[in-house]
């Protein structure tokens, strides 16, 4: 499948029935939800802009150790990283401008509102769940491609560059090439 499905969606990934759409109570079980796998990982969107009038949206990652995650910033969307299992390394730029890196191990927390620049990489095998301003969610759906298999040992799936993107421009983000981050002293 080609990126032409975001420019019309209807010849996309469309995930119809697995969550309501609209405003409604609904439960999901566990290993439930819209998978999408992403390079190593594969995100789970449970909740999406469509169930809560765009306010927000609730993914979940399972992300294998790896490469950093590269610089980017949104310009509409916050962004939450709560890690559930594993060691996930937060790059982000402060409200002074200062770079920072923070490792971030279970039940630990992190924020990055919109405009700041920010990276993350997987230390050690990761479960994470992030809460997003609504219909971010669907980036990781929109790079990605559909699974309906949560397993870790599926094979990566790699977008090519124009794909990559037309997402980021579908959501509003910018991929920052040339930044760099300090290397981490903890």
């Amino acid at each position: 499948m080609s990126f032409e499905y975001l420019i019309d969606p209807a010849k996309g990934p469309q995930w119809q029935g697995v969550l309501p759409g609209k405003p409604q109570p609904y439960v999901l079980r566990s290993g439930e939800g819209e998978h999408a796998k992403l390079f190593g990982d594969v995100f789970t969107v449970l909740l999406s802009g469509d169930e809560t009038g765009n306010q927000f949206g609730i993914i979940t990652s399972a992300s294998p150790a790896g490469d950093v995650i590269p610089t980017h910033s949104h310009n509409e969307t916050h962004e939450t990283f709560y890690v559930l299992e594993g060691k996930v390394r937060l790059f982000f730029q402060d409200a002074e401008g200062a770079k920072q890196s923070q490792l971030l191990t279970p039940g630990d927390f992190g924020y990055v509102p919109a405009g700041f620049a920010h990276a993350y990489q997987i230390v050690e095998d990761a479960r994470m769940m992030g809460t997003l301003s609504g219909g971010f969610e669907r980036f990781f759906q929109h790079m990605g491609t559909p699974t309906d298999s949560t397993a870790p040992d599926q094979p990566p799936f790699i977008p090519d560059f124009p794909r990559m993107q037309a997402a980021a421009q579908q959501h509003n983000m910018q991929f920052m090439r040339d930044f760099e981050w300090p290397e981490p002293t903890a």
